[in-house]
């Protein structure tokens, strides 16, 4: 019966007055609008109205790390380029094939491939070098363009000295024996009487048992009583490499190579002289270096010197 009573009173409708009409409350209003009073609602109306939220920004309950932030990366190291290696000269083309001591003043005899030239201490060379000093042991060659020193060691050396003294000085180093076989023979080939003011030939023919490649010769003369006139090559070295240079002073240095033939009294060069007064000339051979095809030396004996008597 209570519970049915309490019910009903539950049921039991509002007073007339206080009756909220059904087209003033909606179900779609907020609750606290709904339970205010009719003159509170209008004052809620009479509110300004607000934006909507808008688009949500960011996690507002979002995770984070407590882990502690990494390293920072090191700065590398300054990488340092090395500098460039210095210009090298190119490998030195010349090797020496003999040492003349003339007047008191050194000559080398250097060879490049099948070319002799016979020089002096301030001469300059093909490919940029510069005789700057010749010693018993070793040529020093200056390359210019770098101003840069090369050592060319003397292996045989070469003196304007008696017959046998320049037989035993062109003797072979260790380093460059002599070939098996007889020696090579030396003969100088002239007249033995001219009338002054005559040009004559002096022509030196060489017979070997072995091939010669290169013959760097000196040929000295007097110069009182002979002018040296011409030097030209002979037919041994017809298709080979030839030069010379004369020395007022007496002297004549030739450098000759070929393809190293076998010489049967060859003719090596031939210098034309011109008697310039009477008298009784001598000419020789004070230094002679003969080389094989391999380089070496190959001995030789030491030639008879040409005696000719000039008259009128």
């Amino acid at each position: 019966m209570l519970c049915g009573a309490a019910a009903a009173a539950a049921w039991a409708p509002l007073p007339h007055d206080e009756a909220v009409p059904p087209a003033v409350v909606s179900a779609t209003e907020p609750a606290a609008a709904r339970s205010a009073s009719p003159a509170d609602r209008n004052l809620i109306a009479e509110l300004p109205s607000r934006d909507a939220i808008g688009q949500r920004r960011g996690e507002l309950f979002g995770s984070r790390s407590w882990a502690p932030p990494p390293p920072k990366p090191k700065p590398q190291a300054k990488v340092v380029e090395a500098p460039p290696p210095a210009p090298q000269p190119p490998p030195n083309p010349y090797r020496v094939a003999g040492r003349v001591v003339h007047d008191g003043i050194a000559h080398v005899v250097l060879a490049k491939g099948d070319r002799v030239l016979t020089v002096r201490e301030g001469d300059t060379l093909d490919d940029g070098y510069r005789v700057d000093a010749i010693a018993p042991k070793a040529v020093t060659l200056v390359y210019l363009p770098l101003n840069v020193p090369q050592e060319l060691p003397v292996t045989v050396a070469l003196d304007d000295a008696p017959p046998a003294r320049v037989a035993a000085v062109a003797a072979p180093a260790a380093k460059q024996p002599v070939l098996d076989g007889r020696p090579a023979q030396l003969r100088l080939e002239g007249p033995a009487r001219i009338r002054a003011g005559d040009p004559f030939t002096v022509a030196l023919k060489v017979t070997s048992d072995q091939a010669v490649r290169s013959a760097p010769v000196q040929l000295s003369f007097d110069a009182a009583l002979l002018e040296a006139v011409d030097v030209r090559r002979g037919g041994f070295f017809a298709d080979g490499m030839f030069s010379f240079r004369i020395n007022p002073s007496g002297s004549i240095f030739i450098g000759a190579a070929g393809k190293g033939a076998v010489p049967a009294d060859a003719e090596f060069f031939v210098v034309t002289f011109k008697p310039v007064r009477t008298g009784a000339s001598e000419l020789k051979l004070s230094s002679v270096l003969l080389q094989g095809t391999a380089g070496r030396a190959i001995a030789h004996d030491q030639p008879v010197a040409l005696r000719t008597s000039i008259v009128q």
